[in-house]
């Protein structure tokens, strides 16, 4: 067949994003929403749920990088997405608490195939030079799947909430299978099959991995700023709906379902999010692909705390809803700056692998904040939500000092 594994690069990098932010948000517009209504869960199990996933991504993240890194990156994606597509099936067939525990083991295993190992793949594709503009370029198609997701949610969950979720499973299983068909993979050097069946060279690349965390300056603090994020997002991420279904719900085309609520909310935070990302892109790109952005990046990090502290503490819908749209575009356009200069600061060999420490650490966090935070939840929201936003405010001034470095570090790493 003339089309297999023919497929360029950058092209597949930007319908993969574009399918893949479709297809989570099929299955996260409303997943809140069930989780509440349908399956009955309190706060503390809430964020539980999450508590699983992030156990599962630490226990995993290092060894499925080190898979994308010795044996294919290719591989890693299409193992990572059968599996999320079995845990987003399950949870949704299944209403129960131990089901959508064991769903997020599922998922959570599928997802750190994939973490790291696409932002690894394209940049030795098409080069560390390229691969900023790429990154931020794609953050704006994921974020049109995002809309269009989110509006098919919306619509398949007035007939059955899990509905969404059931379609969301069998699109992340087929996308794996289109991916394994249409991606080329021309510039990875697998490793000989006589290496790579032996636990010296996983330890090895390992060990690469670490050594990149320790030397270099912006490696190793954005390991401690995904640390210190993880502790505040487990909680706020599973309870800020929690908060809002606390509200009444005006009446829109003659409904005051929360299916429908939810949906207007989320296609609000994903355009603003997207009509910024667009502004700075064309007014700012200079900005966006800095070697050293530091200065943006403390910038959104502490919109970020003003967005969580000040929906924690509002009692009005729309200023929530205000607050929380604040935080979601700051972060939205942080990830592709970060993602872009953490890969300008690692060598191709072990690539996948540190990109999965800087996940890992990110999962250490919210399994260690998240239950005590959810705990404090069934006593008191207001002050889960609160204390969230207060474990933010380190990061902004992490960007800032690294700022004032001027090491070596600062060179782009060649790939």
């Amino acid at each position: 067949m003339a089309f297999y594994r023919s497929a360029e690069p950058v092209r597949t990098y930007y319908v993969y994003n574009a399918a893949l932010s479709f297809l989570f948000a099929l299955s996260f517009t409303l997943s809140a929403v069930y989780y509440v209504r349908d399956a009955g869960l309190n706060p503390l199990q809430m964020v539980l749920v999450g508590t699983v996933l992030e156990l599962s991504c630490f226990l995993f993240e290092i060894p499925t990088g080190i898979v994308a890194d010795l044996y294919s990156r290719r591989l890693s994606l299409v193992i990572g997405f059968v599996l999320i597509g079995a845990g987003f099936l399950l949870q949704a067939l299944v209403p129960a608490f131990l089901a959508i525990l064991a769903a997020q083991v599922l998922w959570g295993i599928g997802f750190t195939f994939t973490s790291g190992a696409d932002q690894a793949w394209i940049t030795d594709e098409i080069g560390t030079e390229r691969a900023a503009g790429v990154f931020v370029r794609a953050q704006q198609f994921e974020l049109g799947g995002t809309l269009v997701g989110t509006v098919a949610a919306g619509v398949l969950g007035l007939i059955s909430l899990p509905l969404p979720m059931i379609l969301s499973g069998a699109g992340m299983v087929l996308l794996g299978l289109v991916l394994h068909v249409v991606m080329r993979e021309q510039n990875f050097h697998r490793t000989p099959r006589e290496e790579r069946e032996t636990f010296r060279q996983m330890a090895d690349t390992f060990r690469s991995g670490l050594h990149a965390a320790r030397r270099r300056p912006v490696v190793r603090t954005l390991v401690i700023i995904s640390l210190v994020a993880g502790l505040s997002s487990e909680a706020f991420d599973r309870l800020w709906s929690v908060k809002l279904l606390t509200f009444t719900f005006p009446t829109v085309f003659g409904t005051s379902d929360p299916a429908v609520w939810f949906t207007i909310f989320a296609l609000a935070g994903t355009l603003l999010s997207l009509g910024t990302s667009l502004t700075l892109t064309r007014f700012v790109p200079g900005l966006l692909k800095s070697s050293h952005p530091t200065g943006v990046l403390a910038t959104l990090a502490l919109l970020q705390v003003v967005g969580v502290t000040t929906f924690a503490l509002v009692g009005n819908l729309w200023f929530a809803l205000a607050a929380l749209w604040l935080r979601t575009v700051a972060d939205t356009v942080r990830m592709p700056i970060e993602s872009a200069w953490l890969n300008r600061h690692v060598e191709s060999r072990s690539r996948a692998t540190v990109i999965s420490i800087v996940s890992q650490a990110n999962a250490i966090g919210q399994v260690a904040g998240g239950p005590p935070l959810g705990a404090l939840g069934r006593t008191s929201l207001r002050a889960a939500l609160l204390t969230s936003g207060l474990i933010l405010a380190p990061i902004t001034a992490l960007y800032l000092r690294l700022g004032t470095r001027r090491t070596a570090d600062t060179e782009s790493v060649p790939s």
